[in-house]
This record gives structure tokens, sequence and C-alpha cells, in this order.
């Protein structure tokens, strides 16, 4: 199933749930956004929401994880921070991939 038609199925199913009645400006045109990308404006409509994108989440995550690291001393505790960085590392790369994937294909 390509991502575009996942992405359609969650929406009628939400719609389906009633979890899209009475949003916030429903009925409206959506104001402009900056960048005037289709990630712009579905990161703007998250924001909105108070909802953080994944990648964001990691990168997040990714900072505070380096913190630790830095203050982390000793040689077994200093590999074990480092494979949580390489672990965190890792799924972002693969978030992004799949964002790649998804607007490639849609």
């Amino acid at each position: 199933m390509k991502w575009r038609e996942l992405a359609e199925q969650q929406i009628k199913k939400a719609q389906a749930e009633g979890q899209l009645d009475d949003l916030k400006g429903a009925g409206k045109p959506l104001k402009p956004r900056e960048g005037g990308d289709v990630v712009s404006a579905g990161m703007g409509i998250m924001a909105e929401a108070g909802v953080l994108p994944r990648e964001i989440e990691l990168k997040k995550e990714i900072e505070a994880q380096r913190r630790v690291l830095q203050g982390a001393s000793g040689e077994s505790n200093r590999k074990t921070e480092m494979k949580k960085l390489a672990d965190l590392e890792l799924l972002l790369a693969i978030e992004e991939e799949a964002r790649r994937k998804f607007y490639k294909t849609s």
C-alpha cells in the first residue's frame, strides 16, 4: 500500500470516528504559509495543533543524548551512551528516508 493510500485511509477513519468534527477554522481556507510547499504547510498545521513531527522529537533527543555523552565518564559508561546516540541517529535517518520516499511516491 502506498503512503498516499495509507494517509487517505487514516483520514477517512478519523472522519468516520468524528475526530475531524468541529475543528478550528473548519470550512475556511487555510492561511498561506511561509515556504509555500506541502511540508511547510503540514509542519505549520502540526505546530498549531501542538504536535511535533517524529523527526523533530528525535533531533531533540539526539541533542540531549549528546549532552549526556559529553558528561559521561568511564569507558563502559561512554560506550553505553554512544550506543544510545547511534540508535537515535539511526531512527532519525529512517524517519527522514521514509519522508523522502513518501514525497517521491505521492
